[in-house]
């Protein structure tokens, strides 16, 4: 899967996910640090990325807006570590790579992993 992590997320994580398999790379390395939110956003449309953040901001303007990309997968968890996030987006993405492909919003928390349809309007969680 192609993807962008925002700059919420350390590089590493970026990295870890390469490592694994997937068309991963960090803001920074696009040369995006600071960018405005919508910058970023379509900088995610224009290549193809699901955009990974911590940053809820991203929920909120694909709302506001009605987009239906980029698709975005926002961390809410404790574990802050590089390692303990990777494994969190993995497991997520195997879970939902539908709704990615499709449109989607997904939120993973610690108890559960929450998956809001492009345009925001249908709920589903699991």
């Amino acid at each position: 899967m192609k993807l962008l992590v925002d700059e919420f997320l350390h590089p590493t994580v970026a990295v870890l996910l390469t490592e694994v398999g997937h068309d991963a790379v960090h803001v920074v390395d696009l040369g995006l640090r600071a960018a405005l939110d919508e910058t970023i956003m379509q900088a995610a449309v224009d290549a193809g990325r699901v955009l990974i953040s911590a940053d809820t901001d991203f929920g909120e303007l694909l709302a506001a807006s009605g987009a239906m990309l980029p698709s975005v997968v926002l961390l809410r968890r404790h574990g802050h570590e590089p390692t303990e996030q990777v494994d969190a987006i993995l497991e997520a993405i195997e879970a939902v790579r539908d709704d990615l492909d499709a449109g989607a919003v997904v939120v993973i928390s610690d108890t559960r992993l929450r998956v809001r349809s492009l345009p925001i309007g249908r709920d589903r969680e699991s």
